[in-house]
C-alpha cells in the first residue's frame, strides 16, 4: 500500500528506555517562528499606537513609525536572540528571577535601539532613560506572554496525558489482550508469555513519567509493541507494513501521541472488516522536517466517526510543543485513510 499521494490534496526487541527527569520549563523558549512573529508584531503595535499621540496626519505617522522601527526592530531581534541563547541557563533560576532577567535584557535592548538611532543621526539628544524604560516595559509584556504560555502548557499536558490513557489504552484493549493470552496459554505458552511481556512493557511505558516530549524512535517502538499484540489477536486480518527512515527518529513528539493513531487505524480499519485491512506506518525526512504517517484501508461505507476528540488532542499537543512548526493533517481518499504528523528535526528551533 502506497501512501505518498494521499495527503497531496490538502531486530532485537528492546525494552523502553528508562524515564528521565523532566527538564525545567523553558520560559525563554523564544527560538520558534511563532514566538518571534508575535513578539515583533507586539512591539510594532505598541510603537504604532504610541506614536499616534505625536502625529497629526497619516503621512507623518507612517514616517515616524518607519523611523522608530529602524531602531526598535533590531533591538527586538537582539532580545529574542539573547533569550534563545540563554534559555537553558536562565531556566535554572526561579520564575521571578527569570522575569527580572527578561526585563533587564529589555532595558539593554531599549538602549541599543536608542544608540542605533543616535548613531544614524536621527536623535540629537538621545532619550536614554526613556528608551531603557520603554524596552523594559515591552520586555515585561513579552515575559508575561511567555510565562502564560509555559504555565498553560503544564496543566494542559497533564490533562491531555490523562485523557489519552483513558481513550487509548482502554479497558476493552486490556481485556482483549488478556483473552488472547489465555487462549494461547495451553497451545502456545511461549506466545502467551510474549503477549503478557509486551502488555507489561506497554503499560510501563505509558505510565512512566515522560516529561514534555519523546523521540520519534521511542514512539515507533511503542507502536511496534502494540501491533505485535494486535497481530496475535487478528492474525492475517492485520497486514502491517513499516517504512522507516531512522534519520528522523531523533525528532521530538509529545509522548504517547503515535500509539492512539495506530489504535484507531486498527479499530476503524481492521475490526469492522471481515477481510481485515492494510496498515502502513512510515517516517520520512523532508528537508529539515520529519514526516510521520499512519495509513490504513477502510471498509466501504466506513467513516471515522468518533475520532474527532483524538484528532483535537493530537493537534493541540503538537501546537503546545512545536507551536507553528508542528502540523497534523488527516484525509480519507478512495477508501484509504491517513493521519500525518510533521515536526522540525533537532537543531532547528530547539
Amino acid at each position: 500500500m502506497q501512501d505518498s499521494q494521499i495527503l497531496s490534496t490538502f531486530g532485537e526487541r528492546k525494552r523502553p528506555p528508562k524515564a528521565r527527569p523532566a527538564p525545567p520549563p523553558l520560559v525563554f523558549d523564544a527560538c520558534q517562528v511563532g514566538v518571534i512573529l508575535r513578539a515583533v508584531l507586539y512591539v510594532e503595535a505598541v510603537i504604532g499606537v504610541g506614536l499616534m499621540y505625536l502625529t497629526a496626519d497619516l503621512s507623518d505617522w507612517l514616517a515616524r513609525v518607519a523611523l522608530v522601527t529602524g531602531g526598535a526592530l533590531p533591538a527586538t531581534l537582539l532580545w529574542l536572540v539573547l533569550a534563545c541563547a540563554l534559555k537553558r541557563l536562565l531556566a535554572r533560576l526561579s520564575w521571578p528571577l527569570q522575569a527580572a532577567a527578561g526585563v533587564a535584557l529589555g532595558a539593554l535592548a531599549g538602549l541599543y535601539a536608542c544608540g542605533t538611532l543616535a548613531l544614524l543621526g536621527f536623535a540629537a539628544a538621545p532619550p536614554w532613560l526613556a528608551s531603557a524604560s520603554t524596552g523594559a516595559l515591552l520586555a515585561a509584556g513579552l515575559m508575561a506572554g511567555l510565562l502564560w504560555r509555559v504555565r498553560g502548557r503544564q496543566p494542559a499536558a497533564t490533562t491531555a496525558r490523562l485523557a489519552e490513557l483513558q481513550s487509548r489504552i482502554r479497558p476493552h484493549f486490556l481485556f482483549n489482550t488478556l483473552n488472547t493470552a489465555i487462549a494461547l496459554v495451553r497451545a502456545e505458552p511461549a506466545k502467551a508469555e510474549r503477549v503478557l511481556e509486551d502488555l507489561s512493557d506497554l503499560f510501563r511505558h505509558a505510565l512512566a513519567e515522560q516529561g514534555d516530549s519523546a523521540t520519534v524512535g521511542q514512539e515507533i517502538e511503542l507502536a511496534q509493541r502494540y501491533l505485535e499484540i494486535e497481530q496475535l489477536r487478528f492474525g492475517e486480518r492485520l497486514r502491517v507494513e513499516w517504512a522507516l527512515d531512522e534519520r528522523v527518529h531523533g525528532a521530538r513528539l509529545p509522548p504517547l501521541i503515535l500509539q492512539p493513531l495506530v489504535e484507531n487505524a486498527v479499530k476503524h480499519g481492521v475490526e469492522p472488516s471481515p477481510g481485515g485491512a492494510e496498515l502502513r506506518i512510515s517516517t520520512q525526512r523532508r528537508g529539515q522536517r520529519a514526516l510521520i504517517k499512519v495509513t490504513n484501508t477502510v471498509p466501504a461505507g466506513q467513516g471515522r466517526a468518533g475520532f474527532g476528540i483524538a484528532q483535537a488532542n493530537v493537534r493541540d499537543r503538537l501546537r503546545l510543543l512545536h507551536d507553528l512548526e508542528g502540523d497534523f493533517r488527516t484525509a480519507l481518499v478512495d477508501g484509504v485513510y491517513q493521519a500525518r504528523i510533521e515536526v522540525p528535526l533537532p537543531g532547528r528551533g530547539a
